[in-house]
């Protein structure tokens, strides 16, 4: 299938969720594997804000980049924890040039076989939700229509969750209405 067939297709798979139930970690999922299928990336993994206000790693395409992403988390630093605290997409185009940057994730994503990552926002206007990191076997910078499709892909996930939130709590005002007019 053609690139821009799959994107299209992606852009779908992902809005469909607006009209159905749906599991965010599911929703998350789709997201993940579908930057691998679609952008030229090895790897994405999502983070997504608490409601105590910590990320927290909610999908992974793969079991290397589920555990790269849980130590991110754990040594406090790496570009997801940068594009959300900034709200900004962040790249890394060289890890090995650049280890200063985050030290001990830069090795630990070294030792899994990534060379490159890009960060981007989950945000929508002045909400930023979380962040997805697209990782790369190869150094340099992702091309302009691959991180496009790439922010593209973020955005309908975004905003499929802020609807899904929207509608958990009109669905609990309505609970608390219902119940004290009872």
């Amino acid at each position: 299938m053609p690139r821009e067939a799959a994107l299209a297709q992606a852009l779908v798979e992902l809005a469909d969720t607006l009209v159905a139930d749906f599991d965010v970690v599911d929703l998350l999922t789709i997201l993940a594997d579908r930057c691998v299928d679609v952008l030229d990336v090895a790897a994405a993994g999502v983070m997504v804000v608490a409601p105590a206000g910590d990320l927290r790693l909610m999908a992974s395409s793969s079991e290397t980049m589920r555990a790269l992403e849980l130590f991110e988390l754990q040594a406090d630093e790496g570009p997801c924890l940068d594009c959300f605290l900034t709200a900004r997409p962040v790249v890394q185009r060289d890890l090995a040039a650049t280890a200063n940057a985050w030290p001990r994730f830069s090795r630990a994503a070294l030792a899994a076989g990534f060379r490159s990552v890009h960060a981007l926002p989950m945000r929508l206007r002045g909400t930023t939700l979380g962040a997805l990191n697209l990782f790369h076997v190869h150094t340099g910078e992702m091309r302009p229509a691959d991180l496009a499709a790439g922010q593209a892909l973020a955005d309908v996930a975004t905003i499929a969750i802020l609807q899904h939130r929207a509608t958990l709590e009109i669905q609990l005002l309505n609970e608390q209405l219902t119940h004290a007019l009872n």
